[in-house]
């Protein structure tokens, strides 16, 4: 069996009950305990690295926490055989004010550092801004230059951009995630800071492009959740969570992921260590002012509910879903991420045309049994994806919060960008041709906007084209069924990010006629796919009679 004496604690301290985590730190130490400690012949910690490491940090830092603790032995665990390290990646994430940026401050100067005893190990740290990605380089900096830390300044040479380790010429600095200004270097690590902001993983590719090149290369990626769905922090975080879930292997990435379980836990102020092992007890100094100044935050929120999600996000680590407002919660919108079943059924088609000048969706709706499937596709002005989206940007490649990955979506298929000042209807004509040569499509629903140009021309290619004079007038109509699929995971829209982003950016409003699926934003978060979809579940009932009919397409 491995041992190292600050894991043993760590899992020690939690089994005793002196110790509250979240399930995804539950399921990591069962993971621990059954891939790594009993692999002795495998594996092995580095004892004198993880000891330098510590005592480095406390004689001119400060005293790590414990989850730090925890963390560092498999920084610095590698394998027997070829002395590779076995985590080479690092996804550390928790309620802000946890701890993360002094934790990657001490790694990053031990790292370049005599004591570590790696020549050339370059250190980059990268942030969406200047000042973010200062942070850390700052706080070394700083300490080396303390007075009275003279004997830093014999081991490394600090300049207001740079930090040179002088016995291993390493170097320590800080970039900008800005793909097209940046080169891959040689770097020994690289640490990502705030990755949830980043705009694209082109800034990723280039520096994990130069990892390889000196020994033990490591990333590490460090965050507190934000508000951007369908980035690269949701493909990390998924990534990260089949790995706790046992979905994939337990080797190169190390998921600390510390967050509350459930939102009712925010209003029990005991639970808040489930998200930031700050609060964990006994409370240090800082800990005891941080646990002060988020309490005050709470409490505010009484007075102040516009800063309730923040709030959830940010200090409680948590991705709120507004179940009262949202047409589906995060979970349900995520189970439609599923395997289309045989798609050997005539659908009903639809097609919702909002404008002419931003995005135009068309969809297909299969039925077999309870399940519904729903196949799209969306054409979209460049002009609207440029000013909106940054499409011709070279650097957007997955988007942020305001910048939907467009890029991304069209590389994957989702959605054609056309540079034309108005769709040209033909666009849409052309697209059901070819589902009905594939697939039988005979009928079109559509909202009625803009069909007195589409109608004659799908008719004049033999569909069937039936026109929604007020497509609102549907929705109340429609709810119970739309309910009931998302809550019973009914719907299948296959690996669509798009469709699950244009789902997340509706919301339900209550009338006195009944509920409408609106956009929660009227300009960038388009619901044009979504309501596509509801515009072909108005005549899914006509799907009853064509369930399970192979049709003939050799015409």
């Amino acid at each position: 069996m491995l041992y190292n004496r600050y894991v043993d604690d760590y899992i020690s301290k939690w089994k005793r009950g002196d110790l509250l985590l979240n399930k995804k730190r539950i399921l990591l130490i069962s993971l621990i305990e059954k891939h790594i400690l009993p692999r002795d012949d495998l594996y092995y910690f580095d004892e004198e690295q993880i000891d330098n490491y510590i005592e480095f940090s406390e004689a001119w830092y400060f005293e790590l926490d414990e989850w730090e603790k925890f963390i560092t032995p498999f920084i610095f665990l590698f394998y027997k055989e070829d002395d590779e390290v076995v985590f080479d990646e690092f996804v550390i994430n928790m309620g802000r004010g946890g701890g993360k940026n002094g934790f990657i401050s001490t790694l990053a100067n031990y790292f370049i550092s005599s004591l570590h005893d790696i020549e050339y190990y370059d250190v980059s740290i990268v942030a969406n801004s200047e000042k973010q990605a200062k942070r850390s380089f700052q706080e070394c900096y700083r300490t080396i230059k303390k007075k009275g830390n003279e004997a830093l300044e014999e081991e490394f040479e600090a300049y207001k951009s740079s930090i040179t380790g002088l016995e291993t010429q390493s170097v320590f600095e800080y970039k900008t995630s800005n793909a097209g200004s940046q080169d891959g270097g040689r770097e020994g690590a690289v640490i990502y800071d705030e990755y949830h902001e980043m705009e694209n993983t082109e800034i990723v590719d280039v520096f994990s492009g130069g990892l390889g090149k000196v020994d033990c290369g490591r990333q590490f990626f460090i965050g507190t959740k934000g508000f951007i769905r369908e980035g690269f922090f949701d493909v990390k975080y998924r990534e990260c969570e089949d790995i706790l879930n046992g979905n994939i292997e337990f080797i190169g990435i190390f998921p600390f992921i510390c967050e509350l379980d459930d939102l009712e836990e925010m209003d029990d102020l005991s639970k808040w260590e489930k998200a930031n092992p700050a609060f964990e007890r006994p409370l240090n100094k800082r800990g005891k002012r941080l646990f002060k100044t988020v309490e005050k935050e709470y409490k505010r929120l009484a007075n102040n509910p516009s800063g309730y999600a923040a709030f959830v996000t940010k200090r409680m680590n948590f991705i709120m879903d507004n179940v009262e407002n949202s047409v589906a919660s995060r979970k349900e919108i995520e189970a439609t991420n599923r395997p289309f079943f045989e798609l050997n059924s005539k659908p009903i088609g639809s097609l919702d045309f909002g404008s002419v000048r931003d995005f135009t969706s068309c969809g297909l709706l299969f039925k077999k049994g309870d399940e519904y499937a729903f196949k799209t596709f969306t054409f979209a002005i460049k002009e609207f994806c440029d000013v909106h989206y940054g499409y011709s940007n070279s650097a957007n490649e997955f988007g942020s919060g305001k910048k939907a990955p467009i890029k991304a979506w069209e590389k994957q298929g989702l959605l054609k960008v056309v540079d034309e000042p108005s769709l040209n209807p033909m666009h849409v004509v052309n697209w059901f041709v070819e589902m009905r040569d594939e697939y039988g499509v005979e009928k079109i629903i559509a909202d009625n906007y803009k069909l007195d140009i589409l109608r004659p021309l799908l008719e004049a290619e033999g569909f069937e084209v039936e026109p929604i004079r007020r497509p609102s007038s549907i929705h109340p109509l429609l709810a119970p069924r739309v309910e009931d699929g998302f809550a019973n995971h009914r719907f299948i829209f296959g690996d669509n990010p798009l469709m699950r982003w244009a789902t997340n950016n509706v919301y339900v409003k209550e009338t006195q006629a009944g509920k409408l699926f609106l956009k929660k934003e009227e300009v960038k978060r388009k619901t044009d796919p979504f309501q596509a979809f509801i515009h072909a579940l108005y005549r899914a009932g006509e799907l009853e009679e064509e369930e399970d009919i192979i049709f003939d397409v050799s015409f």
